[in-house]
């Protein structure tokens, strides 16, 4: 049997573990036995090759204890948690195994606050015996009786009880015979893994289905298992050299299981609080979880979203998706008319069946279809596929069939026979034939209908294509001529917006229609939106082409305006290097103005480093990368593109960071042009982010490549230590300069740095960055370096570094410019500048 095969091998692993232990009397890390019964709060089991840790955590709050199994590499995918409907108040709790070979977790009362004891199996009883607990590398939990008492068996295993995720090596599904169930159920929230509405499970009548609940709704399926993959989930056979995919079927057992192949990466399935399976596989490198697959994919994987013999189709939006499948129409078509489709299809034509299976039915193949719910169909996985048709015409409620398998090519075998309706029938890529009993007047007009179409076709195609191309040519030649006067208008504004020209003014850049980005953006909706800065609102897009953007539309009530506007486009247009953001494209409309940029899916930097879960993402190596990928972003900007642009508006929420982790430049809004041979020049509006503006440009408007300099100090040790500019939370210190001086004065520099990175990051490069970031913040704008010094100290360790004196820091009188983030424009009334005096 499946479940006993996988038991007996992993009681073989675990007792030639256990013997060496015992022998030695050392506790091994992995496991709790006689030598070590219990582990406490702030203790941990670690799996033998380290990819699993067992121990206690809070996803919320602090004072909500839970026991769970999560990925070393990726402390906040949990995937299994004991007690999570039963939480501990303080960090008193125990997690250790008793006498009868039961895991216990007890709270600081001596109180049981979750047990195996209504899950063991294996006879356990009351009477003690050794038995131990180990957390095995597949991240399965087991307790075992010891072999010199009794058979070695498993008398639990934390598989047997998923929570929210499903990994390699966990099953899905149930038992037959006794009812038992394998389900995952989702967390009520992100912050708290009690048992949710949704649930997971497999449905094992008719074919195997894998099946998504809301309560006691069905709201989602994957489609029968035909052999090699889930009908409805052709993309599974895509990630097949990663991860195998697995139906078991016994008398005993029907599950689904999935197993890593040797140089696959970590990889779970796990169910949202929204009821939403995704498969998230880890990407070492960049350290993050990437989206492989997801479900609902969209709305036609909603359950029965076309009622009986109704068919979707998601490229047909105009009829809301729904149709009905040959020989059937609507129920109601006057709910069709207001889109409403749940009542489903009719038959249009009665069936001719008499006892006996005299018939002239015959059948229509609706291709490429993910199958409907077998729940009312039987099954007979050894018949052919023309031995389903026989059996189907045979039977007078028989209205559909398909093959059970499509393993082996042709047309499949087996055998899945439907009575009753169909339901939740939809188009899919590589998708099923699924075969349609019609009446014989059905077959007959359609195939008259398809012959006479074929007759009146192919004349007509060569007329029609005669015509097209005349169309075409006359539609190229006003298109042309409509485009040239639009991007003309388009060209205008954008010389119009400033009197200052920079250089040539053709800009080789798409000019995207206001239709085109309405359509890409679901017409701007809240769902689509990424962000929010000082220039509008930001939103993700799809053009036609499938490519992923990300949108800025120029918000009525920005303090921006159409020089801004001009800066994106004129300057971004001019600039390639891989640390800076790609602009694609633009757009004027009337009053609207958007940007067109390339779509990176890991955000802005500040999303990372000053959020308490995902700065862990960020190691130091990642963090000391983009160090440097912004040094060199600057570098190309002040000196090695053809023209000298100050950025003026640096920050950690203008540093984009793409799949890899890699930093890119953006927000070009506030930067300005310089001559090769100037070296400041001065303005009277003052904009940019305060904390990060150099002193000279917050008071005096005074601005030049050193002011960028500045800004990237600042960043800098925010990257380091995790910490805000503002350091709202430490009021001993006026602002994180401040703080990193007095650190670096008294010997302590070390102290800063993250706690995230502190035990895995490397000293010697730490307080190298940290040295040149207070170079960088120096208040004088001739103490500071340029970026090509900078980028050559951080790539040469042994380059000796001048002494940094003391900065500035600014003590704001008006709380608005306390806040970062916030692109504003001030006089200089606003603030007063303070000399921190170091202790």
């Amino acid at each position: 049997m499946f479940l006993n095969l996988r038991v007996m091998l992993v009681s073989a692993v675990l007792f030639l573990s256990l013997g060496t232990c015992s022998a030695g009397g050392v506790a091994s890390p992995d496991t709790l036995n006689d030598g070590r019964r219990n582990i406490t709060d702030g203790q941990t089991l670690v799996s033998a090759g380290g990819s699993f840790t067992l121990g206690f955590f809070s996803p919320g709050e602090p004072n909500r204890r839970y026991v769970g199994i999560w990925f070393s590499a990726s402390t906040d995918a949990v995937v299994w948690v004991a007690n999570r409907d039963s939480p501990l108040n303080d960090t008193a709790g125990v997690l250790e195994i008793d006498g009868a070979g039961r895991l216990l977790l007890l709270d600081g009362s001596g109180r049981t606050a979750w047990s195996s004891l209504n899950t063991t199996t294996g006879g356990a009883t009351s009477s003690s015996f050794s038995a131990a607990a180990k957390l095995l590398e597949s991240g399965n939990l087991v307790v075992v009786r010891d072999e010199e008492e009794g058979s070695g068996a498993v008398l639990w295993q934390s598989f047997d009880h998923p929570s929210n995720t499903l990994i390699a090596g966990m099953r899905l599904g149930r038992n037959p015979q006794t009812g038992a169930e394998w389900s995952l159920r989702s967390w009520r929230s992100p912050e708290d893994p009690a048992t949710g509405d949704c649930r997971r499970a497999m449905d094992t009548r008719g074919l195997p289905d894998c099946v998504s609940w809301r309560g006691d709704v069905k709201k989602y399926r994957t489609g029968p298992w035909n052999g090699l993959w889930f009908s409805g989930v052709p993309e599974m056979a895509s990630y097949s050299d990663m991860f195998t995919n697995q139906v078991v079927v016994r008398p005993d057992d029907v599950a689904y299981v999935f197993n890593a192949t040797a140089a696959a990466p970590f990889s779970r399935l796990v169910l949202s609080e929204a009821g939403v399976i995704q498969r998230l596989a880890w990407d070492g490198g960049s350290r993050v979880w990437n989206v492989f697959a997801q479900a609902p994919r969209d709305v036609c994987d909603d359950y029965a979203k076309c009622g009986a013999f109704g068919l979707c189709n998601v490229n047909t939006a105009a009829t809301l998706f729904c149709g009905c499948v040959q020989g059937y129409v609507p129920v109601s078509p006057a709910h069709w008319s207001m889109r409403e489709a749940a009542a489903g299809c009719r038959r249009n034509v009665p069936l001719d069946c008499r006892d006996g299976g005299a018939t002239t039915d015959g059948f229509a193949v609706v291709s490429g279809v993910k199958l409907p719910d077998t729940d009312n169909a039987t099954v007979d996985v050894g018949a052919t596929l023309e031995g389903c048709r026989a059996r189907c015409l045979a039977n007078c409620s028989c209205v559909a069939f398909a093959a059970a398998d499509i393993r082996g090519g042709g047309g499949g075998s087996g055998c899945v026979i439907w009575a009753g309706d169909i339901v939740d029938v939809r188009y899919v890529d590589k998708g099923q034939d699924l075969y349609v009993r019609l009446a014989k007047s059905e077959l007959a007009a359609a195939n008259k209908k398809r012959g006479s179409i074929l007759k009146i076709l192919l004349p007509a195609t060569a007329c029609l294509l005669v015509l097209m191309c005349s169309i075409f040519l006359v539609w190229i030649c006003k298109f042309r001529g409509n485009r040239r006067n639009r991007d003309n208008q388009a060209k205008s504004i954008l010389r119009g917006a400033s009197n200052q020209l920079i250089g040539d003014e053709n800009i080789e850049l798409p000019l995207v229609s206001f239709k085109d980005i309405v359509a890409a953006t679901n017409d701007f909706s809240n769902e689509n939106m990424l962000g929010q800065g000082g220039f509008g609102k930001v939103y993700k897009g799809i053009l036609e082409d499938d490519k992923e953007v990300a949108i800025k539309r120029l918000s009525k009530s920005s303090g921006q305006g159409a020089e801004e506007f001009r800066n994106e486009v004129v300057l971004i247009a001019k600039l390639q290097h891989r640390n800076l953001v790609r602009l694609l494209g633009y757009c004027i409309h009337e009053d609207e103005r958007l940007l067109i940029y390339e779509y990176l899916p890991n955000k802005s930097l500040d999303v990372f480093i000053f959020d308490a879960a995902s700065k862990y993402v960020l190691d130091w190596p990642t963090r000391f990368q983009i160090i440097k990928g912004v040094a060199r972003g600057l570098l190309y900007l002040h000196q090695d593109s053809r023209l000298t642009i100050i950025h003026r508006d640096l920050k950690s929420s203008n540093i984009l960071l793409d799949v890899d982790m890699s930093p890119k430049i953006s927000d070009f809004g506030m930067a300005r042009i310089f001559g090769r041979d100037q070296q400041e020049a001065n303005t009277n509006r003052v904009v940019g982010t305060y904390g990060y503006m150099s002193p000279e440009y917050a008071m005096d408007g005074a601005f030049s490549v050193k002011s960028d300099t500045y800004s990237f100090g600042v960043l800098l040790l925010e990257i380091i230590s995790g910490l805000k500019i503002s350091l709202p939370h430490l009021s001993e210190f006026p602002n994180l300069l401040a703080y990193a001086w007095n650190l670096w004065n008294d010997g302590k520099p070390m102290d800063m740095v993250d706690s995230s990175i502190a035990d895995n990051c490397s000293p010697t490069e730490v307080l190298r960055c940290i040295h040149i970031g207070l170079l960088c913040v120096q208040d004088n704008p001739y103490n500071r370096p340029l970026m090509s010094s900078v980028v050559f100290m951080l790539e040469n360790e042994t380059t000796e570094l001048s002494t940094p004196r003391q900065p500035v820091y600014f003590a704001y009188r008006n709380s608005e410019a306390k806040e970062t983030g916030e692109n504003t424009s001030s006089s200089m009334n606003n603030m007063s500048v303070t000399m921190f005096e170091g202790r």
